[in-house]
């Protein structure tokens, strides 16, 4: 059985996402839904980089492809999915990108992204209500399962006053610290601006300090987890 470890930080290279902000700048400033370097693909780069993290965290398991699309278990006893994963929750039944779900859902992980200025204006408030619903339909079946979300908008797209609205409901979003708080918060969120410039992921939003920093998303799906699962099976020896 695999031993708990420390959660990495969770990373995406700055050369990878300055090919997707070159792609972003040569489409007039948005992602296409279709390759190359299209908005899903995006996001595919942060799935694979948590589900590479939490499979670390979890003891080094492997992490690998769900079965399909609709596969209601692991395809392997003890490992990380990174892929579209079926979840029958509380609400409705439901796609998650990352999850770990050994006996039941006890990771669930989605990324969203919002890639030129007219989405962002226009779905982040359908967004942030997603969030909720998908923190939800997890939570009311699987008290105990740590669920995890990020947001990732190019720099120039963001603006007050949806850049103030975004940090502002994603801080409060981001509180499940117990089993018993309401469903529809979720246990670590991380707001990634960064720069189709230079692939720099930006410093100064989410400002220092909060709980919406990429460097503070392990920090928070480890602290969640340790309490809940450290020392039970299958991380026992």
């Amino acid at each position: 059985m695999a031993m708990l470890r420390p959660m990495p930080a969770v990373t995406v290279s700055q050369a990878t996402l300055a090919e997707f902000g070159q792609q972003w700048t040569a489409n007039g400033e948005s992602l296409s839904r279709t390759p190359p370097l299209s908005s899903s693909q995006l996001g595919e780069q942060f799935d694979t980089a948590v589900g590479n993290a939490l499979g670390a965290m979890l003891g080094g398991i492997p992490v690998v492809r769900p079965a399909s699309s609709t596969a209601l278990v692991a395809p392997q006893p003890d490992c990380v999915e990174v892929g579209a994963t079926r979840i029958i929750g509380g609400i409705r039944p439901q796609n998650f990108d990352v999850c770990y779900r050994p006996d039941g859902v006890r990771f669930a992980f989605d990324s969203k992204t919002l890639n030129d200025r007219k989405s962002v204006a226009k779905n982040y408030q359908n967004m942030i209500n997603d969030l909720a619903t998908e923190a939800a339909t997890v939570h009311t079946r699987f008290p105990y399962a740590v669920v995890g979300f990020m947001v990732i908008i190019p720099r120039p797209c963001l603006a007050d006053p949806q850049q103030t609205a975004l940090l502002g409901t994603l801080g409060r979003l981001a509180r499940r610290a117990y089993v018993t708080d309401d469903a529809h918060l979720a246990e670590a969120i991380a707001l990634i601006v960064w720069s189709p410039e230079t692939g720099e992921i930006t410093r100064g939003v989410p400002p220092p300090g909060s709980r919406l920093r990429i460097e503070a998303f392990s920090q928070s799906v480890q602290a969640a987890y340790f309490a809940r699962y450290e020392n039970l099976p299958p991380h026992t020896q």
